[in-house]
């Protein structure tokens, strides 16, 4: 792999994870729209490009997955009984969505992507009400069915699946911050579901060295070990900086990469 391709990764990792750290929020929302120009530069086909991106960013996202549920772990913010109910559910919807991208073409991909991602960014630039938490307790039945929606949603973007389980959880009555906690370790299920499922799905004529399935292997490996050093710089910067401003700066960045990344595909 030549130099700039091994800074343009390294590059990448470290900033997806500062973002991640800062606001617990990044992964395929900044490195599907990055990875996707990165392979397209590479001279990558572009009905490959979006699955490429979303293969190799999943893969990437376990390491900062395992990171985060520990951390959250050790600070007592894990509902362990929530996880173990969801985990079913989630592991089959991200699975078997992973098959489901596989079928589908780049653009379409990139549409669903670029639409999800502004309503993440959307939720963000909104000013936050107060949830009215529902009492009745969570059924098992419930939570398995809630989750293998989340999964297959994460699977076609490329997430850990905050943006969604957080919010559900905190509008069943159970306090933010644990609620974070438990989506982080939700999060595991996804990123591990999701990367195998990228890894043994493959693409007619992708002719990509140390590329398996649609996981590009070297990215991964550059991404994760620069992601592991800034994520906890990012965390601890987290109390010290304008973390509601950065949140809107964000938000508007994520909407400039998902539009980038749809253009980028379509005009390929």
């Amino acid at each position: 792999m030549e130099i700039e391709w091994v800074l343009a990764f390294v590059s990448l990792g470290l900033f997806a994870g500062f973002m991640a750290g800062l606001l617990g929020i990044g992964g395929g929302g900044i490195m599907v729209p990055i990875l996707t120009s990165i392979f397209l530069a590479q001279g990558i086909a572009p009905q490959y490009v979006v699955h490429l991106a979303l293969g190799t960013s999943m893969a990437s996202i376990v390491m900062t997955s395992i990171s985060s549920t520990r951390a959250h772990h050790a600070r007592g913010g894990v509902l362990w009984p929530i996880v173990k109910a969801m985990a079913p559910g989630v592991v089959l919807g991200t699975f078997s969505a992973t098959f489901l991208a596989a079928r589908i073409s780049s653009l379409y991909l990139a549409i669903f992507f670029a639409l999800f991602m502004g309503y993440v960014a959307l939720n963000m630039l909104r000013p936050k009400k107060a949830v009215i938490a529902q009492k009745k307790d969570i059924s098992n039945t419930e939570l398995v069915a809630v989750g293998g929606g989340i999964g297959a949603i994460s699977a076609l973007v490329s997430i850990g699946g905050g943006s969604l389980t957080v919010p559900y959880l905190n509008s069943r009555n159970i306090e933010l911050k644990r609620a974070i906690g438990t989506s982080a370790a939700v999060g595991l299920p996804i990123s591990a579901a999701g990367a195998i499922g990228y890894l043994i799905n493959s693409q007619p004529q992708l002719e990509l060295p140390f590329a398996v399935g649609m996981v590009y292997l070297p990215g991964v490996l550059l991404i994760s070990i620069a992601s592991f050093f800034t994520a906890p710089l990012g965390a601890k910067l987290a109390h010290k900086l304008p973390v509601a401003i950065l949140k809107k700066v964000f938000a508007v960045l994520l909407i400039l990469l998902s539009v980038k990344m749809m253009w980028s595909v379509i005009s390929a």
